[in-house]
């Protein structure tokens, strides 16, 4: 009896499909990644799954550290606070805060508290007709909001400029309740994707999730993509997406 109280029987809102996943907290697995000191990372997404980047959350004790990466990097703070150490300078990064760390760019990023950090990296793919990207440290709260296809109820934050300097493009979304995109998106990019807040309905390939703050997703080129917002707060989400590369040049 006890283990029958204490088990969830197997089950689990978490799914993995071929062109689509949803990770939700029950199902997270902790690991230290090299580098990292007081310091573990739930890794969401990777290669081993075909995607052509990777997406983890670090939980940080307080001092904890980062590891390295040979790849571009994409932080930004959920809980807590870290600090980066990048180029002689040094930048306290809060909640809503982030960063992008060039590809190459020697950096370091130590908790000041218990901290929580959303952390992409990609192998960058460069263009001989532009320039190397430039780092970027700033705050969700600088940047303005737009309306999604002229919906007001539908708000996007692009958290880094679209310039061909840079070869993926990370957003907030919020959708007041009630709010949806207005079409099924089927396209060439994928998506990383973490709920921040609220929730809703998830539309992916034929199947249909609910989501709350706390789940994962990861979502193929050409996978057929819907949300609706569902609850009494509006929903938020931090999304990833390749972006401003010819389709040819895709490393997946």
């Amino acid at each position: 009896m006890h283990n029958l109280i204490h088990s969830n029987l197997g089950q689990t809102r978490s799914s993995q499909h071929g062109n689509h996943l949803l990770l939700t907290p029950d199902t997270f697995v902790r690991t230290a990644l090299p580098g990292m000191k007081g310091c573990t990372a739930v890794v969401h997404v990777g290669p081993a799954l075909g995607a052509a980047f990777v997406q983890y959350t670090a939980e940080f004790e307080q001092g904890g550290e980062l590891g390295e990466t040979s790849a571009q990097r994409f932080l930004y703070v959920m809980d807590g606070a870290v600090t980066l150490e990048l180029s002689g300078k040094r930048s306290e990064l809060s909640v809503r805060g982030f960063a992008y760390v060039p590809q190459g760019e020697v950096h370091q990023v130590t908790a000041s508290k218990i901290s929580r950090v959303a952390v992409i990296e990609k192998a960058y793919q460069a263009l001989t007709s532009h320039k190397a990207p430039q780092a970027i440290v700033s705050t969700e709260d600088a940047v303005v909001a737009r309306a999604l296809n002229d919906d007001p109820d539908l708000q996007v934050k692009c958290l880094l400029p679209d310039e061909f300097d840079l070869d993926f493009a990370v957003n907030t979304m919020v959708y007041r309740p009630g709010a949806a995109l207005s079409q099924v998106e089927i396209h060439v990019m994928e998506h990383g994707l973490i709920m921040l807040e609220g929730g809703g309905i998830y539309r992916l390939g034929d199947s249909w999730y609910p989501v709350t703050a706390g789940d994962f997703i990861w979502m193929g080129p050409w996978c057929p993509q819907w949300f609706g917002a569902i609850g009494k707060v509006p929903a938020k989400y931090l999304i990833y997406k390749n972006w401003n590369r010819h389709p040819l040049s895709a490393t997946r």
